[in-house]
């Protein structure tokens, strides 16, 4: 088995899975995504290229490379994990959205706007406080909670003036009392292997943002609404961000490139190793 990750910077998480990799004894290609070039008018050329890799772990954070990236790899026979169609519809929050709607997985409601004026329609529609999103990012940056009028106007013109594709469309979303923690559980293929809560004063509970992380117990709600979400959006190795309400969990957001630096010891989980062994399954399987 030749494995491929394609990686943008060396974070932690790279390192931990690259040193998993190496352990198992498969043959490991690092390939680092700025350093990529790929001839279309070769014949095979990706395999080639690539030391004729059997399958691709996508972990770069540049949104805009990796899906074209997949799509190349896919198109030359190689498995990717995820695919480009599961990173593409991750990656950007309307489509999660309309991904899990379609297939009646609780979320919060979330309203979409065009222009200036329909969105400050929308969001006195929804009633204060909103929550603002970029449909595309990570990190909980750029998110914006929408106390009263005044701010809704300050930051829809802000975001019109940006005018960069990420706000050029209005996410607006129902704000949820967190009461100081939210859920991000890891599903790997049809297992939800482990969960954690993230506490945090703040409302955005993001650990990028310094939320602290203790381990939460995968219970039969969890387990199968995390397992429901992936299995939406197309992913096999993703992060299912949960929020907890008096009505039940809701997803809020499915994460294609997870992180989880600060989950290994918390739970007690070797993620990369299960994500590694799962490659390796997966391979054997489609190989046999």
């Amino acid at each position: 088995m030749k494995l491929g990750i394609i990686y943008s910077r060396l974070r932690v998480e790279e390192k931990l899975l690259f040193s998993e990799a190496e352990k198992s004894h498969i043959d490991l290609i690092k390939i680092q995504d700025r350093d990529l070039i790929f001839n279309l008018t070769r014949p095979n050329f990706a395999k080639q290229n690539l030391g004729g890799l059997n399958i691709v772990l996508a972990r770069s954070v540049h949104h805009e490379r990796i899906v074209p990236y997949l799509s190349i790899l896919e198109n030359q026979d190689i498995k990717t994990v995820n695919t480009s169609q599961a990173t593409r519809i991750c990656d950007n929050k309307l489509l999660t959205s309309l991904a899990l709607i379609k297939n009646n997985i609780p979320t919060p409601k979330t309203l979409i706007a065009l222009t200036v004026e329909s969105a400050l329609k929308a969001i006195e529609k929804m009633g204060y406080p909103v929550v603002l999103k970029p449909i595309i990012g990570s990190w909980g940056r750029l998110l914006s909670k929408v106390n009263d009028r005044e701010a809704a106007e300050a930051l829809l013109e802000h975001k019109s003036i940006l005018g960069s594709p990420q706000h050029s469309i209005f996410y607006i979303q129902e704000y949820i009392e967190k009461s100081g923690r939210d859920i991000r559980s890891f599903v790997i293929g049809d297992k939800t292997i482990a969960a954690i809560y993230r506490h945090g004063d703040h409302w955005i509970t993001n650990t990028a943002r310094g939320g602290v992380t203790s381990n939460c117990p995968v219970t039969d709600e969890i387990n199968k609404l995390s397992i429901k979400a992936a299995q939406a959006v197309g992913g096999e190795i993703v992060a299912i961000d949960l929020l907890e309400t008096k009505q039940g969990l809701l997803v809020n957001e499915v994460n294609s490139t997870m992180e989880f630096r600060n989950s290994i010891e918390v739970t007690g989980v070797n993620i990369p190793k299960e994500i590694i062994d799962y490659l390796i399954k997966k391979y054997d399987e489609e190989k046999n």
